[in-house]
């Protein structure tokens, strides 16, 4: 039986970094896989990127599974007032298709919360939703090991999540928290034991349930190859049994192949949890759709 809302919410296009996929052509692909409603959630990092109009951008290479490693890409945050445009125009072009929703993925840091602040206060009309990642700490980013390197995988993993925690407590101006357990995906000495976190994971899903946050099922673990979702199943738990309702499934396609990959499985497993609804969301608001 077909869900009642198909949708994927964490869904990137040529205005992220780490991302060459026109707009278009994801909506496209959506449209053919029957999708009801996609949003886009576009890189923003500051500490590690520049914004698109401040000159003198870097430039580099891909991390071999998002983009391609051979060939240099700018390393800058969205352009807003183009992406903003160009969303609004792709919304006339495919209305009455699907649903477009306008997010933003912010790769928060605490060294950084305030430009972030400006950034949503300048742009707050035009966004539906917004994702709190951390993919980076100091400006260290994790998936070249820049993090890790020099500390014990009980230091890296706790300090990762005492991060996202400090930045909860300081940033409110968030939908959902992205891919919670993310420094899994770039462990190079595996899977770090969820009991050993548990107390700093349960503190981060009480803080956005009293918030009124949700969090996300990233279903980019597939491809990726890991062997528990992101978050794990655990967290998943964790946080229906805490009392949080609010939860999003996003592909974090960065291009058509994984657009909508595994979204099905993605709502499988959380019936499967015991979770009755998943949310869309329109002007920062969730609206709750039946699984």
């Amino acid at each position: 039986m077909r869900n009642s809302m198909f949708a994927d919410y964490h869904v990137h296009s040529e205005f992220s970094d780490d991302s060459r996929e026109p707009m278009e052509k994801q909506i496209e692909r959506a449209i053919e896989l029957g999708l009801d409603e996609i949003c886009f959630t576009d890189h923003v990092d500051y500490g590690v990127k520049k914004d698109w109009d401040e000159g003198d951008i870097e430039w580099r290479k891909g991390d071999g599974v998002s983009y391609d490693p051979s060939s240099p890409d700018p390393l800058a945050n969205v352009n807003y007032p183009e992406y903003f445009g160009k969303l609004l125009r792709m919304k006339e072009t495919y209305k009455g298709r699907i649903s477009i929703k306008q997010g933003l993925e912010f790769g928060i840091q605490t060294i950084t919360l305030d430009p972030y602040e400006k950034l949503f206060q300048t742009y707050r009309n035009e966004l539906d939703f917004v994702l709190l990642s951390v993919h980076q700490i100091d400006n260290q980013e994790f998936w070249p090991q820049d993090f890790q390197r020099g500390k014990t995988q009980k230091e890296y993993n706790e300090l990762y999540y005492k991060e996202i925690y400090e930045i909860q407590k300081r940033f409110k101006n968030y939908s959902d928290l992205a891919h919670l357990d993310m420094i899994i995906r770039y462990d190079e000495q595996g899977v770090y034991p969820f009991e050993k976190v548990r107390d700093l994971i349960a503190e981060i899903l009480k803080l956005a349930i009293s918030d009124g946050k949700g969090i996300e099922l990233n279903t980019s673990s597939w491809h990726y190859g890991l062997k528990d979702t992101t978050p794990s199943k655990e967290i998943l738990k964790l946080y229906k049994d805490l009392g949080g309702r609010i939860i999003t499934v996003g592909s974090d396609g960065h291009t058509t192949k994984y657009l909508g990959d595994h979204i099905p499985d993605g709502y499988r497993i959380l019936k499967e949890t015991g979770y009755k609804e998943i949310c869309t969301f329109e002007h920062m608001e969730p609206v709750f759709h039946p699984l």
